[in-house]
């Protein structure tokens, strides 16, 4: 797994509408058990029964890693430490005010410490708990699957 380290700064959205940068950011979120396997905690999307990955928008005055963090907030009610270091990007089409468009994602690991009884869209998706290869099989995206297969909380700097 290829990953990167690099300080983060918040992003300044002034004058640029959070649509025309057509880039996201989203979190693998993860526990270990006390037998030492790695679970991987999925949603459904809002529109459907797909499952994906908490991942939105980033967010005037957030760095990256944050604003994936707030997102998996709201879109998974869980609570952690997001690593800073990019785990990998993948890419996706999804229709904004009509237009087709493409859309790069930039994932970070998010340890959970808390997994919340009530959160923001909790009447709008469902959870579930997943081996990383169960997890892994369910994306759609080819590069998020192998994002979710190579990933490995023992490479990760909290």
């Amino acid at each position: 797994m290829t990953a990167f380290n690099l300080k983060q700064h918040p992003i300044r959205l002034t004058g640029a509408g959070k649509h025309d940068l057509r880039s996201q950011f989203g979190v693998v979120p993860y526990r270990v058990t006390d037998e030492g396997k790695t679970e991987i905690l999925v949603i459904t999307a809002r529109d459907n029964d797909r499952w994906i990955l908490p991942k939105g928008w980033p967010m005037d005055g957030s760095t990256p890693a944050e604003a994936a963090a707030t997102e998996a907030f709201e879109e998974a009610g869980v609570e952690g430490q997001v690593a800073p270091m990019v785990l990998g990007l993948y890419s996706y089409r999804k229709a904004v005010n009509g237009d087709d468009l493409p859309i790069v994602v930039t994932m970070f690991a998010l340890r959970v410490d808390k997994v919340l009884k009530d959160w923001p869209e909790k009447r709008h998706r469902k959870r579930k708990w997943l081996s990383r290869k169960k997890a892994a099989a369910l994306m759609k995206e080819p590069e998020l699957a192998e994002i979710v297969r190579a990933f490995d909380p023992g490479a990760l700097k909290h």
